[in-house]
């Protein structure tokens, strides 16, 4: 099996250098690398013990494939396709889907490493390649937001480089384990590089505009899956102790409610949806022992969601309440809305049930009023107008659009079998009342609202300051 890994996880960056070769099967190699993985990662869930490779054993150069990766990888494999479905019929050339192949393997790295330096190589692949796909049109405003991103990725990467020799120089080990006991300026570093990557709490405020001013399927790609590379990492340091467990719980809470708070008043849909992001990446990190199955559920919700937001007439809640949105778009719309927002009878509602049940005390409030803002922010979508459009408006939509779509659509409704007793009567009550709740409160309250928060902290000369912000926050907790 260990050599079945080793070949797994170089054939994703075989293929991209194959399609720069042969560029015209491009669109057939991507969609060959990601099934590869989904069948590498649904045997993950059928090992009895993990998977692990000592690279450099003296040096703790490990990596570990284990039911948790299985979770991310084969999310990596869904949402990856359901892209280039997508992107099937597009003018896409061969050097975009070279990027995303590379993208996609330098994830499935990452989401194997179980050490800092491994690691670190599999974010800045990843990083770069993301880079590319973002500046892929080449026009002035991509190439910024790019290079945006580019510049916050690497000074990230730059903490999380100093945290790991740090790390190295206590312990003469680079492994995951090695943290515990480490100087608390090495856990304030790392955690730093990561959050910042990830797009968690405050350090997460490049996110939106990164996500919402990308290309639809790039938009999709990076909501869906490309934040959570440094997400599994947080969840595995949570396990080396209880006390960087309590960091992770503290940052998944705050990043929860933040993101959320954002997500009820913004007037965008493409931004609605990447601050929605950040408040669901915070429920991955408040329960981290099952955090796999809601990045799977995320995964599959949120591609679909900017999909579906790249076909509508506009991106103003305000604009669309009047130019009514096909039925059927309006129904795949309403499907990821409710799986999102918990409604039973999709995977929504399974992983909210779980995350609920392996929160601590001290979470469950704060966890419980997220999932009500969840609500309140997809009933904008799901209150939308909509009616028959005539055959001309129909052809809006991208060839692709609807195979990817139902792909993932219906990814919502099998991975309910993960998580089956959820399905009790006072679950179900819960989850429909939280609902309610949410589609109450935006109808009498937050539908009427026109307040605006500002953006000044998402501005470019501003992120270096949050990140030094957080910076301190970090070092304030990990010192006893």
């Amino acid at each position: 099996m260990n050599t079945i890994t080793l070949a797994w996880i170089a054939t994703p960056f075989f293929l991209g250098f194959i399609i720069f070769l042969v560029p015209k099967l491009n669109r057939h190699l991507t969609l060959w690398g990601t099934i590869a993985s989904a069948a590498y990662g649904l045997q993950l869930f059928l090992e009895p013990s993990p998977i692990t490779l000592n690279l450099l054993d003296s040096f703790g150069i490990t990596l570990i494939a284990d039911q948790l990766s299985g979770y991310f990888i084969f999310t990596n494999a869904l949402v990856t396709a359901a892209v280039a479905l997508y992107c099937w019929r597009s003018d896409k050339t061969a050097f975009f889907y070279a990027q995303m192949i590379i993208v996609h393997g330098s994830l499935n790295a990452a989401f194997v490493c179980a050490d800092f330096i491994s690691l670190y190589v599999a974010l800045e692949v990843s990083g770069i390649a993301a880079f590319l796909l973002i500046a892929y049109s080449r026009s002035d405003r991509s190439i910024w937001v790019g290079l945006r991103y580019l510049f916050v990725s690497n000074t990230a990467m730059l903490f999380y480089l100093v945290g790991a020799v740090l790390v190295y120089q206590t312990h003469h080990s680079f492994s995951f384990a090695s943290l515990k006991g480490s100087p608390p300026e090495a856990l304030a570093l790392i955690f730093l590089g990561l959050l910042i990557k990830a797009g968690i709490f405050v350090s997460g405020l490049w996110l939106p505009l990164t996500h919402s001013e990308s290309e639809t399927p790039v938009s999709a790609l990076m909501s869906g899956i490309v934040v959570k590379a440094s997400v599994l990492p947080l969840l595995r340091t949570a396990f080396v102790s209880e006390e960087i467990d309590i960091i992770v719980r503290i940052f998944g809470v705050g990043t929860a409610l933040m993101g959320v708070s954002y997500a009820v008043l913004e007037k965008d849909t493409k931004r609605m949806l990447a601050f929605h992001t950040i408040s669901q990446l915070g429920f991955i990190l408040a329960a981290p022992a099952v955090g796999g199955f809601y990045a799977l559920t995320h995964g599959l919700v949120k591609s679909s969601l900017f999909l579906i937001a790249g076909s509508l007439p506009s991106r103003n809640f305000k604009e669309l309440q009047y130019k009514p949105i096909h039925t059927t778009i309006w129904i795949a719309l309403v499907i990821a809305s409710l799986s999102i927002s918990g409604l039973p009878l999709l995977s929504g509602f399974a992983a909210k049930v779980l995350t609920m049940k392996n929160l601590a005390s001290w979470q469950f409030i704060v966890m419980n009023i997220a999932a009500v803002g969840t609500a309140i922010s997809f009933a904008k979508f799901i209150f939308l107008p909509h009616t028959k459009a005539e055959e001309e408006e129909e052809q809006k939509t991208k060839s692709g659009f609807w195979i990817s779509v139902i792909f993932l659509i219906t990814g919502l409704f099998v991975a309910n079998i993960v998580y089956l007793p959820a399905y009790e009567i006072t679950n179900i009550t819960k989850a429909l009342l939280t609902i309610a709740a949410g589609w109450l409160g935006y109808h009498f309250i937050f539908k009427k609202l026109s307040i605006s928060l500002p953006r000044v902290f998402e501005e470019f000369e501003h992120l270096v300051g949050v990140m030094s912000l957080t910076l301190i926050l970090l070092f304030w907790m990990a010192f006893p």
